[in-house]
């Protein structure tokens, strides 16, 4: 994701074309190491390639990933018989941390997703 924000600020700064030195300057002035590989894979990905064409691909892409919402998971009842493991609040408890994690995931997604949508929509 570093490699792709770098080529986009490289993009915004004039270049039609970032190369991998543009990229790798980028990173390197914000104390990020760059791995050659990743760089190389996204020039070859994006060589011959409008940009604004690119952005809308992945905006119309974006736009079918759910993006929070969804149900809660529903915990198994216990069962009717007796000595079934942990006890039930110590279970709930175990649950409850476990949801509150994936909301707090959810939520920071959401926000990039938007933060995202703001600066592609900017021409």
């Amino acid at each position: 994701m570093k490699v792709v924000a770098a080529y986009l600020l490289a993009a915004l700064s004039g270049k039609a074309s970032p190369a991998s030195a543009d990229i790798k300057q980028i990173l390197g002035s914000v104390g990020c190491e760059s791995e050659d590989s990743q760089i190389e894979l996204l020039l070859k990905e994006v060589s011959g390639k409008d940009l604004c064409d690119l952005i809308a691909t992945g905006r119309e892409k974006l736009a079918s990933v759910p993006s929070g919402g969804g149900g809660v998971a529903m915990a198994s009842a216990p069962s009717a018989g007796g000595g079934g493991g942990g006890s039930p609040a110590a279970e709930a408890k175990k649950e409850e941390k476990k949801e509150e994690k994936e909301e707090s995931d959810d939520v920071s997604f959401t926000l990039s997703l938007a933060k995202l949508k703001n600066i592609f929509l900017v021409k």
